[in-house]
C-alpha cells in the first residue's frame, strides 16, 4: 500500500508598494468624507481609528496620527515616517479625511486571496497499524 501525505504550505506573497489611492488634497473625490473631516475632525479620526481596529479614542490622545504607518504598512503604501509626521502636523484634517477615504476604497474593493499550494508526498513501504 502506498499512502499519500498532504502537507499544506503557506507561502507570504511580498506585493509591490502602491500609492494612496487618492491624494493628500483629493477631498472632492469623496464630499461625505470631506465634509465629516471639515465639520467635526475629532469624530472622524476617531471614525479612522475604529475601522483600523484601533482604539476610538487614541487619536484624541495623539495629535501625530499612528494610525497613517499602520494603515500605510497593511496596504502596501509608500511614504515615509518623516512624512507621515509632517502631513499630520501641517494638515491633519487632510490626513484624516485621506485615511478614510483610503479605508473606504480597501474595504469596497477587498478581495480575499488564499494562497496555500499543496504539496503531496508519497511515501513508499509506510505501514500505519
Amino acid at each position: 500500500h502506498a499512502y499519500i501525505r498532504t502537507y499544506n504550505v503557506s507561502t507570504q506573497r511580498t506585493c509591490p508598494l502602491t500609492n494612496w489611492n487618492t491624494g493628500l488634497f483629493g477631498c472632492c473625490e469623496d464630499m461625505s468624507s470631506c465634509c465629516y473631516g471639515f465639520w467635526c475632525c475629532p469624530c472622524l479620526a476617531c471614525t479612522v481609528a475604529g475601522k483600523f481596529d484601533e482604539n476610538r479614542c487614541l487619536p484624541l490622545c495623539d495629535i501625530c496620527s499612528p494610525s497613517v504607518v499602520g494603515i500605510r504598512h497593511k496596504y502596501g503604501i509608500k511614504s515615509s515616517l518623516c512624512k507621515d509626521i509632517a502631513t499630520s502636523c501641517v494638515c491633519v484634517w487632510c490626513s484624516y479625511c485621506q485615511m478614510h477615504r483610503e479605508l473606504k476604497y480597501r474595504k469596497k474593493n477587498s478581495n480575499v486571496v488564499v494562497l496555500q499550494p499543496l504539496i503531496k508526498y508519497s511515501t513508499e513501504n509506510n505501514i500505519c497499524g
